[in-house]
């Protein structure tokens, strides 16, 4: 698939999130939430990375407030200001720790929460524009999540794909370097390649 074929079905799967009204989006992202509970990973975890909903994405703040009453390290990707495509891992101990970063996304605040120096986490529950049943991930092009999977933190950990039931699509053109996950999950179902 030619780069302009991959701007089309991402700019059409974004449309198509975007058009979701905030009902839908609460009922998909109830039944992914129920899901996630089901993994082992989920039920054992100590240290877990997630992601905080924009524009549509499945919302997994119960997931985060769940982690932080069981007592959990919540890590949580913060955009690096002066260096585009790159994240650091920061842990945040509660909701008032976040401010709003990059893209308007909230992410650990950077006055209180410094980049973890090392971390384990058992699962990783990331967004993507969409993902195939082989369990390649569209992104938003810029290479965050990739270059964040890629990291040696990140080795031994579960990574879950989470996405409406719509975007899980037959086929995501991939690169050398795009970073497959090895569950998706949506509202409908939990699916391994």
């Amino acid at each position: 698939m030619a780069e302009s074929e991959k701007t089309i079905l991402r700019k059409r799967l974004i449309e198509r999130r975007a058009a979701l009204s905030p009902d839908a989006v609460a009922r998909a992202s109830e039944g992914a939430v129920s899901l996630v509970r089901t993994l082992f990973e989920w039920r054992n975890a100590t240290e877990a990375l997630l992601y905080w909903p924009v524009r549509g994405e499945i919302d997994l703040r119960p997931l985060i407030t769940e982690l932080w009453q069981r007592g959990c390290r919540v890590l949580l990707p913060r955009c690096r200001p002066d260096q585009p495509g790159r994240m650091d891992i920061a842990c945040a101990a509660c909701e008032d720790e976040l401010v709003p970063g990059a893209f308007s996304i909230m992410e650990p605040d950077a006055e209180i929460c410094p980049p973890v120096d090392t971390c384990r986490p058992q699962i990783a529950l990331v967004p993507g524009v969409g993902f195939d049943r082989k369990g390649n991930r569209l992104g938003f092009g810029g290479g965050y999540y990739d270059r964040l999977l890629a990291t040696d933190a990140l080795r031994d950990t579960l990574v879950v794909g989470v996405a409406h039931e719509f975007q899980l699509i037959d086929d995501v053109p991939t690169q050398p370097w795009d970073k497959p996950v090895h569950v998706v999950c949506t509202e409908e179902e939990l699916w391994r390649p």
